[in-house]
């Protein structure tokens, strides 16, 4: 069965750094990623590494602010992030793509497993 855990989330102040860290079990993935979603809002894509392709996305939000790293043979991706902002505090949710990539997947239904969520609350 398909599994995804997220870790590493918590309560932090403005400008400082998270990592968070995403493990993964179950079947073959062909990418990887990361969405966050705040209260009243809609689910978001941060950033994804796709495996098929040795590449990585991200959302302009965080574009060079974050770093997405894995390793494809342990099923575990990364989530660095500097220079936080109070309004990047949302529940953080890891995803896997169980299907061939085309292009880069930035919409949830690209996904096909989800992880339970992690939260991170950036206070200013």
């Amino acid at each position: 069965q398909d599994q995804l855990v997220e870790s590493g989330g918590g309560l932090v102040q403005a400008g400082d750094s998270l990592l968070l860290s995403c493990a993964a079990s179950g079947g073959t993935f062909f990418a990887m990623g990361w969405f966050r979603q705040a209260p009243g809002k809609e689910r978001e894509f941060v950033a994804a590494i796709i495996w098929s392709h040795d590449t990585t996305a991200y959302a302009d939000s965080v574009k060079g602010r974050c770093t997405i790293s894995g390793d494809m043979s342990k099923k575990a991706v990364h989530l660095r992030m500097n220079t936080l902002k109070p309004e990047d505090t949302a529940v953080y949710y890891c995803a896997a793509r169980k299907r061939p990539v085309v292009g880069g997947p930035r919409s949830p239904l690209e996904y096909d497993v989800w992880g339970q969520g992690t939260q991170v609350t950036v206070s200013a």
